[in-house]
């Protein structure tokens, strides 16, 4: 299967991969169907995985978007008036192509836009052609495709499948959008289109119910603000014009829809700025949010419709962070803006709560609202949080984290002089953080910024790299001849606060990003356009192939970090309440985590999502259900008794699990392990007492209805006992001191804990004799524990004769019960009484037969060989070890018995 190391290496960074993306995306990241069982995977699957994840990372498409087909051929490119070799991409709603050589030649063809795929004639010089022409009136002619018959019957399928969810026709009326030469073309958007090309929308959306939805903001805010007035000068004005000319005659070679040419000369024309009124448009043509909103028609409406008046922590956060958004500029000055802003956040955590809002959309929001259409900002809010940064805007956000790893990486291998002088890079990293959240426009003057989101939208993360990269190296001689961190801070953020923009149209906006602006003398200005430039010319050789190589890599560093992080905090809430050493407190960590993975991983259906949830204090982000308690009380409790096990072990998650969610975090699960281990003797029995009464014993506990199999207790046994050696014990005046002194010890806070019933006595009988099989003092510890259940048992009649008298009422007879140890002459007085008809156990249905957890603590105190048991040292280490060992057993042994169990059901 494998030829080499480098293979085996990759096939095990794949697996990784895959294990850490299931915990850090699981609710949303699906496995194709070939990963979900682990034991059949092959490293064909994993090959085809990571062949899917680089398509769509290329691309920038939905994460649901399956790679189906990669085919070599070579396209027609008009512009270079010849065939460009490369490759065909085909998925479930897209035709790609990309040239061999990296940046020559790139399209995205969606097949909505897609009219139709014919098969040309074969001629030598154009052997197995197809022609894929779109609704621009725009035809795509590949050649020297393989296998060209079964790939064309592929696709027409898929574009008859498409075609039939999301129809489109054409309408002759005219749009405002026609009078612009640059998107004078049929494209899509209905509403929002470029041209004139109308979704075929539901015949409900009537007058009478678009007078009920939201009024949503018709235009991009900046259009807004220069229609009221706000003029630039000539000079800027002319240089607008200039791009704008230039982008012209670039859509006349190239196209003007999503469906165009992508080449080095577009790349350059980006780097110099996009034209204001081409921007938001083009934004939705790079990212291909133009899809999504065409694909939509009235969804943005309806969320916010939906999301409109309803109140939760989600919108309480994004109303404080309002008016934080550019807060300077005047688009958000008034509540035209603010209000807008409110729409697209609540929209979207509406849409997707597993993102919600995280803090840094509102500041991204803004911008897209300047320059786009409010339901265009909302499906490019969608393609940056879901496709373009991926697992950036979450409670961890772990993409980011990822990158500023990667980021590290790559000032290693392109400024190794910088990183030899910050032996620690974290500092830079951390630093960082907020170019990647923010794409720079939280550290950078807008106008300056907006050009570094133009990049984004292009070239997707590469561009924030290279330009953190560009940063870094002009400032690499005074980074390196800062004394600390802070000084290397005040150096980027000047640096960063003086990156103008000479040709952005609009005036200046008031920065409030510097640190340190009180500068006592002139700073060199750095024009936003250079260092763009210079970030391409530079450190724009990072393909996306090996950015997504880097990703993986440092995914599973950043995860592994966060889990030492989280284990390390649960330790440390833990270990000051608990008496087990720190070293054991780890391996049980690591015991307990390691028993929700394999149920994630092992068991079908998947557990719930949210036993793992990281927004959760630490110590209860990884939660454990009741097979999975029982697994693991098992391993590790020195309470085994036998068959008797897993049924104590259920009644101990009842009685730990507090609020009844049917879940436990691991301090419950430590704290009752560290009572058995090591816990005095009146802190076991109480712990045995409470796993006996309600909530732990319940109605319909599968073994409380069970009685003993031997008739081992008697009432009628005496209460003086004889020994060996001749001498007798009187247990009716040990039991009345002993009680009288632990009331007196006992504390007056603490609540009382109910009395035992008889049918709970019962049970806990049955657990004490299940406790002490196979222990070396077996027969000792059996002996002492029936003369004590014998005293119980008398003791319990007693106190119901007692109560049952005529001497008092019922409730002086239960008040007199409850209080200990009034009452203890009387009862030890009839205690030595035998009864007229011995019997094992009184009969269930006197229901008033009662004992105290003082009762059986001072009883059991009365024999030496319990005393002895309860208080031995327990060895928790040789547990851990056989735990470890046998944990992966005893699951493998459970799924083999399930499967054997479904294999004979099926057989039936």
């Amino acid at each position: 299967m494998f030829l080499n190391l480098d293979e085996v290496f990759k096939v095990m960074e794949q697996l990784a991969d895959v294990t850490l993306r299931r915990l850090l995306d699981n609710e949303v990241f699906d496995l194709d169907p070939d990963l979900q069982e682990p034991s059949q995977i092959t490293k064909r699957d994993l090959e085809a995985r990571a062949q899917n994840e680089f398509f769509r990372a290329f691309f920038r498409l939905p994460r649901k978007e399956k790679l189906h087909t990669v085919v070599d051929c070579s396209l027609w490119t008009p512009f270079s008036r010849c065939h460009t070799v490369g490759r065909m991409f085909t998925s479930d709603s897209y035709i790609c192509f990309a040239s061999r050589e990296d940046g020559c030649c790139k399209i995205v063809l969606p097949l909505r836009e897609v009219v139709s795929i014919e098969k040309m004639e074969d001629t030598s010089l154009l052997p197995h052609p197809i022609i894929v022409s779109i609704r621009s009136k725009v035809a795509f002619q590949f050649i020297e495709l393989r296998d060209r018959d079964s790939l064309v019957e592929a696709l027409l399928v898929r574009l008859k499948q498409v075609h039939a969810n999301h129809p489109v026709h054409y309408d002759t009326s005219a749009d405002d959008d026609m009078a612009s030469p640059v998107f004078h073309s049929r494209s899509m958007c209905g509403d929002h289109r470029f041209g004139d090309l109308e979704m075929v929308s539901s015949q409900s959306s009537e007058e009478s119910e678009e007078e009920k939805r939201p009024l949503l903001h018709p235009d991009a805010l900046v259009t807004a603000l220069q229609q009221s007035g706000s003029q630039s000068p000539d000079s800027q004005m002319s240089r607008e014009q200039i791009k704008i000319s230039l982008w012209n005659d670039h859509f006349v070679e190239y196209g003007r829809t999503v469906c165009m040419f992508r080449t080095e000369k577009i790349r350059k024309l980006v780097a110099m700025g996009i034209p204001e009124s081409l921007r938001g448009r083009l934004w939705l043509l790079f990212s291909d949010a133009v899809t999504d909103l065409a694909s939509h028609p009235g969804y943005y409406g309806n969320l916010v419709e939906e999301s409109l008046g309803k109140c939760c922590l989600v919108t309480e956060e994004i109303e404080r962070d309002l008016h934080r958004s550019l807060p300077e500029h005047p688009a958000f000055q008034n509540e035209t803006g603010i209000a807008a802003l409110r729409r697209v956040l609540t929209a979207y955590a509406h849409r997707n709560p597993k993102i919600g809002y995280c803090q840094s959309m509102n500041i991204l929001t803004s911008v897209l609202l300047l320059y786009a259409k409010e339901e265009e900002a909302f499906w490019l809010l969608v393609a940056v949080c879901e496709r373009m940064l991926p697992d950036y805007f979450n409670h961890r956000v772990i993409g980011a984290q990822v990158d500023q790893s990667v980021f590290e990486e790559l000032i290693k291998g392109h400024l190794p002089e910088l990183a030899e002088h910050m032996n620690d890079l974290s500092a830079l990293a951390s630093v960082s953080l907020s170019w990647f959240l923010t794409l720079f426009l939280s550290i950078m003057p807008l106008e300056s910024a907006v050009n570094v989101v133009d990049c984004f939208f292009y070239d997707g993360i590469k561009a924030i790299f290279q330009l953190g990269l560009a940063v870094l190296e002009a400032n690499a001689e005074d980074l390196c001849s800062s004394k600390d961190d802070g000084q290397a801070l005040m150096i980027l953020s000047r640096f960063l606060d003086h990156i103008k923009n000479e040709d952005s149209p609009g005036p200046p906006v008031g920065s409030h990003h510097a640190f340190f602006s009180d500068d006592q003398e002139p700073y060199p200005v750095t024009d936003i356009s250079d260092l763009i430039r210079d970030s391409y010319e530079k450190f724009g050789d990072q393909s996306v192939e090996q950015i997504e190589h880097l990703r993986y890599k440092h995914r599973i560093r950043v995860l592994q970090g966060h889990e030492d992080t989280t284990k390390q905090n649960v330790l440390r809430v833990v270990i000051p309440e608990v008496s087990i050493l720190p070293e054991d407190l780890e391996e049980l960590y690591d015991l307990f985590k390691r028993e929700h993975m394999m149920s994630c991983y092992w068991e079908q259906p998947r557990p719930m999502a949210s036993r793992h949830d990281p927004s959760r204090p630490y110590a209860e982000q990884y939660r454990i259900d009741a097979r999975q308690f029982a697994h693991l009380f098992q391993l590790v409790s020195p309470w085994t008794c036998g068959a008797h096990t897993e049924i104590l072990a259920e009644r101990t998650f009842r009685l730990l699990d507090d609020n009844m969610d049917q879940l436990i975090e691991f301090k419950a699960f430590v704290s009752c392990l560290d009572i058995m281990y090591n816990g005095e003797m009146n802190e076991k029995i109480k712990l045995l007492y409470r796993l006996h009464i309600p909530p732990a014993l319940t109605e319909n506990d599968r073994d409380s209805q069970s009685p003993l199999k031997n008739p081992l207790l008697s009432t009628s046994r005496p209460l003086v006992f004889g020994k060996p050696n001749g001498d007798a014990v009187d247990y009716q005046k040990q039991l009345k001191q002993m009680i009288k002194d632990l009331a007196k010890e006992k504390d007056k806070t603490e609540k009382e804990l109910p009395k035992m019933s008889q049918r709970e006595f019962i049970q806990f009988c049955k657990t004490l004799y299940s406790m002490f099989h196979e222990d070396p003092e077996e027969n000792d510890l059996y002996q002492a524990i029936a003369t004590v259940t014998t005293l119980l048992l008398q003791i319990g009649e007693v106190g119901q004769r007692s109560s049952s008298s005529g001497s008092c009422s019922q409730e002086c007879g239960e008040e007199l019960q409850a209080s200990a140890p009034s009452p203890e002459d009387s009862v030890f007085a009839d205690a030595g009484k035998t009864p007229q008809e011995p019997q094992a156990f009184p009969e269930e249905a006197e229901a008033d037969w009662t004992v105290s957890l003082e009762h059986i603590l001072a009883s059991l105190l009365t024999e030496q060989s319990l005393v002895n048991f309860f208080e031995k040292p327990l060895d928790m280490k040789s547990k851990l070890e056989n735990a470890k060992i046998n944990q992966y057993n005893l699951k493998t042994s459970e799924m083999s018995h399930q499967s054997q169990s479904e294999l004979k059901l099926s057989n039936l």
